[in-house]
């Protein structure tokens, strides 16, 4: 099986001048600032998903590579080699998840990993895929209150459309955790409304965009997925304090956790980063095999 990861530093010279350059809107810190636990996603990895055969890191450009990435067992994927040149520069996540299923080399069954989603604990593939079905929790919600929920409505109805669904007054929400998937389905489903899609990107995130929801919604829809709740624990950084995560990655009570980022001061941020950067050294100190030795 493999694992996809897309991965951000924001705080790379050359990534800023692209985006001052191209994406036309300010800089927004949370969404791609660079906590420095990238290497620990890998340790976690290794150590609490051993089924994972390959793993894929997708960068914007060379400069973002971090320097203790080992290229012999990490599958460094660029934004060129998968996304349209005519919608290159792109910052825009939503627009990047649109394309995954196009890596070159990615396998039949691979998991899709944003690099705030850590496995904390030892897992089995089949919290994944149950009986080769990908296996995911999904929602029903009838009212989209702010601009994630609209996004994910909006992923929901063309997921339905590329089924042959008739509409709904609902939509699905699948659970924010690790994304499994079929690349053969997510080829089937961009092949059915690929002119809907291309007609959405952007460099940024705008409004009208579709997400990789749109690809768990379709295989759900053709009853290709199932639901299935993964143990997951959410923190948002607005509604916790450094204590807190500090002691959930230390002792955990889930299988996975997302640590979601948000506007803070600098002294706030330093005070997360330094309490997420101890627990994770605590439980995950050795290397792994995805970082060159030493580094």
């Amino acid at each position: 099986m493999d694992a996809v990861i897309t991965y951000v530093n924001g705080d790379d010279p050359l990534w800023i001048k692209d985006y001052e350059t191209y994406a036309g809107v300010p800089l927004q810190t949370k969404r791609y600032r660079d906590w420095g636990t990238l290497r620990f996603l890998f340790r976690s990895i290794e150590s609490n998903m051993p089924f994972v055969d390959r793993v894929f890191l997708v960068v914007a450009r060379e400069s973002q590579i971090p320097e203790w990435v080992n290229p012999e067992t990490v599958k460094v994927v660029l934004h060129k080699d998968f996304i349209p040149a005519d919608h290159l520069p792109t910052f825009n996540a939503s627009m990047i998840e649109m394309f995954l299923h196009r890596i070159p080399g990615l396998g039949e069954r691979f998991l899709y990993l944003n690099d705030d989603i850590f496995p904390v604990r030892p897992v089995y593939e089949d919290i994944f895929f149950r009986k080769g079905k990908p296996a995911k929790k999904m929602h029903v919600h009838f009212f989209a209150l702010n601009p994630f929920r609209q996004l994910c409505r909006h992923s929901d109805r063309l997921s339905r459309k590329a089924a042959g669904k008739i509409p709904v007054p609902y939509y699905l929400r699948p659970q924010h955790s690790i994304t499994p998937m079929l690349k053969s389905a997510c080829e089937e489903a961009f092949s059915r409304c690929e002119a809907d899609i291309m007609a959405t990107l952007t460099p940024v995130r705008a409004d009208g965009n579709y997400n990789q929801y749109f690809f768990s919604d379709y295989m759900f829809h053709k009853r290709l997925a199932i639901s299935k709740r993964i143990s997951h624990k959410h923190f948002s950084l607005a509604l916790t304090t450094p204590e807190k995560i500090y002691a959930f990655i230390s002792n955990p009570s889930k299988n996975f956790v997302c640590i979601n980022d948000v506007e803070m001061t600098q002294e706030r941020y330093e005070s997360f980063r330094d309490a997420i950067l101890k627990a994770f050294a605590m439980i995950l100190p050795d290397q792994s095999r995805f970082e060159i030795e030493g580094k």
